[in-house]
């Protein structure tokens, strides 16, 4: 499980997370919701130890992760995919997901690994030879999340994974996350695409001005007044 436990951020003078409290359980979807600047990044370079912390903790399955560098934390158990995906484009795909399995935990699966993540994504084993920066922005997206999932995280992040694709992608995206989580994997996700994050997820919770102001099941969210009034334009 990840906790995270009064989690605050601040960039100089500007706080970009207060006390913020949330957490992810093994084998679930967690979505966060908020607007621009809600403080959504934030929350995962925070985590992530990509941004310094102010105050509070972050734990993974009772270990601390307070004062690991973000490059330690694949071997704790957690991995990343950032908004714009940070893939290496003259690269194969295969090549790509096969740098995911650098850390420690992950090296002596790696074949095992790479063999799963092309059956939850089997176009990427159709194109496991391509370069990927010939790839349709939705094909890049799942090898990013492919080669986050080498890593064997206990937990994987994701920042924004629909942003830019279109809606048929979106929807085929979340149907091979769903897929993921059943690996027993945790996600937290933060998405602008509300309703299809919510229909995917088992909770949620509501980030304003980065505190957290509501959470609940994925069900209630969507029946929820203020979420449909902000997010759903007023019906789910």
């Amino acid at each position: 499980m990840l906790e995270i436990a009064n989690l605050t951020v601040r960039y100089g003078k500007h706080l970009a997370l207060d006390a913020v409290n949330l957490t992810v359980g093994s084998g679930e979807i967690v979505v966060v919701l908020g607007a621009n600047g809600a403080g959504k990044s934030s929350l995962l370079k925070g985590v992530a130890g990509m941004v310094p912390r102010d105050a509070g903790s972050v734990t993974l399955n009772g270990t601390p992760l307070d004062g690991l560098h973000a490059h330690s934390l694949p071997n704790a158990g957690l991995a990343l995919v950032p908004e714009g995906r940070g893939m290496i484009g003259p690269m194969t795909v295969e090549e790509n997901l096969r740098l995911g399995a650098t850390p420690d935990r992950a090296r002596d699966h790696e074949d095992e690994t790479l063999e799963q993540v092309f059956d939850i994504f089997p176009r990427l084993k159709e194109r496991r030879r391509q370069i990927l920066r010939t790839m349709s922005g939705g094909e890049q997206q799942m090898a990013a999340v492919g080669r986050a999932m080498m890593s064997k995280p206990d937990i994987l992040l994701l920042d924004e994974p629909s942003l830019g694709l279109a809606p048929i992608i979106v929807g085929d995206l979340f149907r091979a996350l769903a897929k993921v989580r059943d690996t027993g994997m945790g996600l937290l996700i933060v998405e602008q695409n509300v309703t299809i994050s919510l229909r995917n997820a088992e909770r949620g919770y509501l980030l304003e001005a980065g505190r957290i102001t509501g959470a609940g099941t994925a069900q209630d969210l969507m029946q929820d007044d203020a979420v449909k009034d902000a997010f759903l334009g007023g019906a789910a």
